[in-house]
């Protein structure tokens, strides 16, 4: 059997981006000069997934645009279903269910990057026998940290915007089915669906320990360019994932 289909949440806005990025769905801001919706795509694909439905609301015609317009490698085929633009997170998802045909599927947005072994999550998924896997990671901190002595105050040293000591959801879902009953048409997929998926038992968690970003500010979209324009960006070279 092959790999499950891939879902990519793109109804969101670049509201916290400069210039232009504030009119374009979030997903269509460009790294390296192509859509960052591009990337994800291409690191899924890079990993041999091939079926991708894109869940558009804002300005979702630009992306069905690109979509069309753009030359997908061999065998990858991207659909695009209009899940309305106000509709939250879980309620796209569940938008999605008849074009699932009742398989496993994984999910993630169309803002985050990671260096992510696929085949690994994949893996993980299969032997924990829930309902949703999520990739969660450790972001490094905005800022530096300064260290102190807890008693007299006194400084004792600098640590350069390390790594939280906390994990948060980094997108990169693995999902049953089952999942779709969690949802209803207003869910927030990150609030009530995945707490009750945590608090019957249903829901685990895959520690990715390597590159992560979001791009969600202006200052994140630097980052990415920045890391695309070293010719070594991390997520642009994944391993392949075995059928």
């Amino acid at each position: 059997m092959g790999l499950p289909p891939v879902a990519i949440l793109c109804g969101g806005r670049g509201t916290r981006l400069q210039g232009h990025a504030r009119e374009l769905p979030k997903p269509l801001v460009e790294i390296g000069g192509l859509p960052i919706l591009w990337h994800v795509i291409q690191l899924y694909a890079a990993q041999g997934f091939e079926r991708f439905l894109l869940a558009t609301g804002y300005r979702g015609e630009l992306i069905e645009g690109f979509v069309a317009a753009h030359d997908w490698p061999e065998g990858v085929e991207v659909r695009c279903v209009d899940t309305g633009s106000d509709t939250p997170t879980g309620g796209r998802v569940k938008l999605l269910q008849p074009h699932l045909d009742g398989e496993r599927f994984c999910l993630t947005y169309a803002d985050g990057l990671a260096d992510i072994d696929l085949g690994a999550l994949l893996e993980f998924h299969r032997t924990q026998s829930a309902l949703a896997t999520m990739t969660v990671v450790r972001p490094l901190m905005q800022f530096g940290v300064t260290e102190l002595d807890s008693d007299s105050g006194r400084v004792l040293g600098f640590r350069e915007k390390p790594r939280s000591e906390h994990w948060i959801n980094g997108g990169f879902f693995c999902l049953e089915p089952g999942v779709l009953d969690y949802l209803d048409a207003d869910s927030v997929l990150e609030h009530r669906p995945l707490e009750r998926l945590a608090g019957n038992g249903q829901l685990h968690a895959y520690r990715h320990h390597g590159f992560w970003e979001c791009m969600d500010t202006y200052k994140d979209a630097i980052v990415l360019n920045d890391l695309w324009a070293s010719g070594a960006p991390p997520w642009g070279r994944p391993a392949p994932v075995p059928s």
